[in-house]
């Protein structure tokens, strides 16, 4: 259960850091333990798992060292909660989801960790824990109780949409900024933006104005291509999704597939200038991060521009 070669240096560099005798105690204690366990390093843009105890290979399957958490967590539970938890994880926010999983129902618990002096070499334990009666039992429904009601108590999401809020986003973005910076790695933003929304305001009023951008929201969030991308509702009717891309071609083509599955949900639109339905105008940024002069909030300050030009 060691930290795998296979890793990138920078993960490698990160191994080192849990050398010697901690190391050995870590992996021994993890090992033994009959509660399934994770481990996630979210110093490097793919969170890779560099721990999986054989509890988890148990239910979870063997093999998950080196992926990508958001992967193996889509793999188990599907990718609407795989979402919720990756927003979590980007937070280092202490929490519990209570997932069914490996044919039984387990809360999962984030535990954040850190490595003394280096704030970005940050871990993750996800704990996997039966909800089975007694002792244990009775505290895994304290813990949910808990979790629910720091969910409603959190401040980062948009009231109409659900999605994140601008500032949310804004966090999210500066964060996977400085981690992709450090590998020279691609990030895409893509703009949404309602047609013609005023008019769609005058004729329906606000409370089924709400209902539409919740929908499109939605939809939006749907079409993300990976756990680790997420998606804003910004001022008025425009949505902002980060999208961790491997090329710019591919982000056009995922912007386009988003823009004809708003049209295909058939929300009427009389008073639209683009056909008979809600539709949302696309504008793509991608950028190397990193690059010089660039800084996250410029990087966004790019793609709002396109459509002020507009």
């Amino acid at each position: 259960m060691a930290i795998p070669a296979t890793l990138s240096d920078h993960d490698a560099r990160a191994g080192r850091r849990m050398t010697g005798i901690s190391q050995q105690v870590l992996e021994q204690v993890i090992g033994a333990s009959r509660e399934a366990v994770l481990v996630v390093h979210l110093g490097h843009s793919d969170w890779p798992v560099v721990i999986a105890n054989p509890a988890f290979e148990d239910f979870g399957g063997s093999g998950q060292v080196g992926r990508p958490v958001a992967d193996v967590i889509e793999g188990l539970v599907g990718r609407d909660l795989a979402l919720e938890i990756s927003e979590s994880l980007r937070n280092r926010q202490e929490t519990s989801y209570p997932i069914e999983a490996g044919g039984s129902e387990r809360l999962l618990a984030l535990k954040p960790l850190a490595v003394d002096g280096d704030d970005d070499a940050a871990y993750v334990a996800l704990y996997f824990r039966g909800t089975g009666r007694g002792a244990d039992g009775q505290e895994a429904q304290h813990a949910l109780l808990n979790a629910k009601r720091r969910i409603r108590d959190l401040t980062r999401d948009d009231p109409v949409t659900g999605l994140l809020n601008e500032k949310a986003f804004r966090d999210v973005l500066a964060h996977d900024w400085a981690v992709a910076a450090r590998e020279r790695g691609l990030l895409a933003l893509v703009l949404f933006c309602l047609d013609d929304f005023d008019a769609y305001f005058d004729v329906f009023g606000r409370h089924a104005t709400d209902s539409c951008l919740r929908r499109v929201g939605l939809a939006v969030r749907r079409c993300l291509r990976r756990a680790s991308d997420v998606v804003a509702r910004l001022d008025g009717a425009r949505f902002v999704v980060l999208s961790h891309a491997s090329d710019e071609a591919s982000v056009r083509e995922f912007a386009d597939q988003i823009a004809t599955t708003v049209r295909e949900l058939g929300l009427h639109h009389p008073r639209s200038t683009r056909g008979r339905f809600v539709t949302v105008s696309p504008h793509v940024v991608a950028l190397q991060a990193g690059d010089e002069g660039e800084t996250a909030d410029s990087f966004l300050a790019r793609v709002l521009a396109l459509d002020d030009a507009d």
